[in-house]
């Protein structure tokens, strides 16, 4: 009984319309009241649940990311992929699938992917005579490269709700083979897509040019071997380097790139502020809601359920992964990561799964979630940005759809992908 108050009044609030981290604590309180828990403890679990200090990296990242937009970093970005991969067919298609890659490199949002990408990329590919469904598609698709490639605060996320203390420097490792291995696969349906479509071929402006823009972006790019240099190193811990990153990006964009002004500083702080505070509300909420499937044993009985009901693990990896598929159509990332996360692992645990491999299977799954309507919010920036419905952008989608769920059927049965490098490191 305490269950089905608990979930229906989930799926009621999200039904009509409530905004996620509400309904989270609406649910919470629904099932604390049917349990005769005082409402005290709802708010108790919120607090504990953004009193962790590895989060303290979250508002770090989402400010140093939003300097790197402001302060042109982007733009250098899109001009050295420009430089590289423009000349094939369609080539505008796969220069924001490797500008986007970079990007997530230094900023590791998918919103604030698709919003930097976008505003830069998408006008351009449409003067270039490039349909807007191809390039709000394209762009939508590729920003998900950056929830793999290190720093994500989705990975910080992650290790804050697996409770085994999963490391973050093993994460970061993690994601890189996998996000390169997306973005190549992303490319190569951008190129069939162009093909078929008949989009011209663009032209390489020789190697000084290359060369020039290349250099010019070093600066940017600095900023992820800083952040993954000092980690693995031992210089600083991964939520120091948070803080190193903002303070790194504001010397590149004042004193070396000069486009970094009190005004864009004031708007990028407002900016992730916001973002931050909407964040860590979820993550607050979604820690209540999690206590109170925890107090109805749930995450142990679903995984006792998949395990006595099926005992082959491709089956309950695949089974997993429609469960998560499904989820992120209509939740947003974050709050299904602090949920599902004590639920599932246990369950890939008993069959032999490494915690860092199952957290980018997350990661790249919940990333699907982002540009997957009816929620997809990294799809609604993109159509906002291209100016088109998301209608039109998601009746075309579809190559781009079956890059990705390759990538995660790649990386979910083949573990080397994610574990290669943390294994090499260790």
């Amino acid at each position: 009984m305490e269950l089905i108050v608990l979930v229906g009044a989930l799926v009621f609030f999200l039904a009509i319309g409530v905004p996620v981290a509400f309904s989270l604590l609406a649910a919470s309180m629904a099932a604390f009241f049917v349990l005769d828990i005082p409402m005290l403890v709802v708010f108790q679990r919120m607090a504990a649940g953004v009193s962790v200090f590895t989060l303290m990296a979250i508002p770090f990242f989402i400010f140093a990311g939003d300097l790197m937009y402001r302060s042109g970093i982007a733009e250098r970005l899109v001009k050295v992929a420009e430089a590289a991969l423009g000349r094939s067919r369609g080539g505008l298609g796969q220069v924001t699938v490797g500008a986007s890659a970079m990007f997530g490199a230094v900023s590791g949002s998918a919103i604030a992917s698709a919003s930097a990408m976008g505003s830069t990329l998408v006008p351009l590919m449409e003067k270039k005579g490039y349909d807007s469904d191809y390039a709000v598609n394209v762009t939508v698709t590729s920003a998900i490269v950056g929830l793999l490639i290190p720093p994500s605060h989705n990975m910080i996320i992650y290790s804050a709700a697996s409770g085994i203390g999963v490391s973050i420097g093993d994460m970061f490792l993690a994601g890189i083979v996998p996000g390169i291995l997306t973005a190549a696969l992303l490319m190569f349906v951008a190129w069939r897509v162009a093909v078929k479509r008949g989009y011209e071929k663009g032209s390489f402006p020789g190697m000084r040019a290359f060369l020039m823009a290349a250099v010019i972006a070093i600066p940017g790019l600095m900023a992820a071997i800083i952040i993954m240099g000092g980690i693995l190193s031992g210089i600083f811990t991964a939520t120091e380097s948070s803080a190193i990153a903002v303070i790194y990006t504001i010397i590149i964009g004042t004193f070396v790139y000069r486009s970094l002004g009190w005004d864009l500083f004031i708007k990028a702080a407002t900016q992730s502020v916001k973002i931050t505070a909407m964040v860590l509300m979820i993550i607050g909420a979604a820690t209540a809601f999690s206590y109170a499937l925890a107090i109805l044993e749930v995450p142990t009985q679903l995984a006792n359920l998949i395990t006595t009901a099926v005992d082959n693990p491709i089956i309950i990896l695949l089974l997993i992964n429609v469960i998560l598929l499904l989820l992120g159509t209509f939740m947003d990332m974050s709050p299904l990561i602090v949920i599902m996360t004590p639920i599932l692992l246990p369950v890939v645990q008993k069959i032999g799964v490494d915690p860092v491999h199952f957290g980018i299977i997350m990661m790249l799954n919940l990333g699907i979630g982002l540009v997957t309507p009816p929620v997809g919010s990294v799809l609604f920036v993109g159509a906002a940005v291209g100016k088109i419905p998301v209608e039109r952008a998601v009746k075309t989608i579809w190559p781009f759809y079956g890059a990705l769920l390759f990538a995660l059927m790649v990386i979910t049965f083949v573990p080397a992908v994610s574990l290669a490098l943390p294994n090499a490191f260790k």
